[in-house]
């Protein structure tokens, strides 16, 4: 399992550590018309290489414990080398004694929008020294992915991690950028951007939830393999800890971030549930996440 030590930033590196992240990074730019596409190449593999090549932290870990995921860019607009997009950030991670990979995020961000001019080199910088949009991004959604994956195997285990997003979001709201680029780092100007995601996942109001997140995955999905049915019902008695949090905050962003990655695993999950277990768990999730009634009704068929 995997062990966090002390988080310290890329650069500060007094032994051996490895990269955490395996990301792939694709850019679809078929929305820009002409010819000249060499800047996109440009910049997929610039993405690409300061994802996988940064120590973000100072986990131990060997390469095939590096955290798979997947950076998608749709590029809406290019003008004078200010890039709008929108990204798709996703994540997974073994599920104990088999071959599935479980979905840990699956986040459509509208706003990700930055400066980047072909063959600029991105630099990681201090959390709290913003040196450019496109780094603070990344930075962001990287210790995101690390510390989402660290709660699915220690209770808590990200906070660490979700501390630097935190600076990441104060640093990017007080930097002299343009409005395009700040978009999504505003305080309460939407509920579904990283200034709320990061808000949730630190306030002591959803401690419960990421109790419960932990116990999904550790004592809920790794522990299938050995016996389903009690992994199964560790994890159906936690599924009321999702309502409660809807129900005290129901714009909250963080369950719907746990939702938009595990609707169809939460189904597949419950298929073969008993029938206390399936009608408690249409439910809760019906109440929830009323968009996906049908993908839930799967589940008491």
């Amino acid at each position: 399992m995997k062990k966090l030590f002390i988080l310290l930033f890329a650069g500060m590196t007094l032994g051996v550590y490895a990269q955490e992240l395996n990301c792939k990074v694709n850019i679809n730019s078929q929305q820009i018309e002409g010819s000249n596409k060499s800047a996109f190449t440009t910049l997929q593999n610039a993405i690409s290489d300061f994802m996988n090549q940064t120590q973000f932290t100072r986990m131990t870990m060997t390469d095939n414990e590096r955290i798979e995921c997947n950076l998608l860019l749709i590029v809406n607009k290019v003008e004078d080398n200010v890039y709008s997009c929108a990204a798709t950030v996703q994540s997974n991670r073994p599920v104990y004694g088999t071959s599935y990979m479980t979905p840990i995020l699956n986040i459509n961000d509208r706003d990700f929008n930055f400066t980047y001019q072909e063959y600029d080199r991105i630099e990681f910088s201090q959390p709290n020294q913003l040196s450019a949009n496109l780094s603070a991004l990344l930075m962001y959604y990287a210790y995101l992915i690390i510390g989402f994956d660290m709660d699915s195997y220690e209770r808590m285990g990200g906070t660490p991690c979700f501390k630097v997003c935190e600076e990441i979001v104060q640093a990017a709201q007080s930097a002299s950028l343009s409005t395009l680029e700040m978009a999504g780092w505003k305080a309460f100007d939407s509920n579904r951007n990283r200034y709320a995601l990061i808000n949730n996942i630190m306030d002591n109001a959803f401690a419960d939830y990421r109790g419960y997140y932990y116990t999904y995955h550790r004592l809920g999905l790794d522990q299938m393999a050995q016996n389903v049915a009690n992994a199964r019902a560790r994890i159906a008695e936690g599924l009321p800890i999702l309502r409660d949090a809807y129900r005290a905050r129901p714009a909250t962003y963080l369950v719907n971030t746990f939702l938009d990655a595990k609707n169809d695993e939460l189904t597949q999950i419950f298929k073969q549930g008993t029938t206390a277990e399936k009608t408690s768990a249409y439910e809760i999730l019906t109440a929830i996440d009323p968009t996906r009634d049908e993908t839930y009704s799967e589940i008491t068929k």
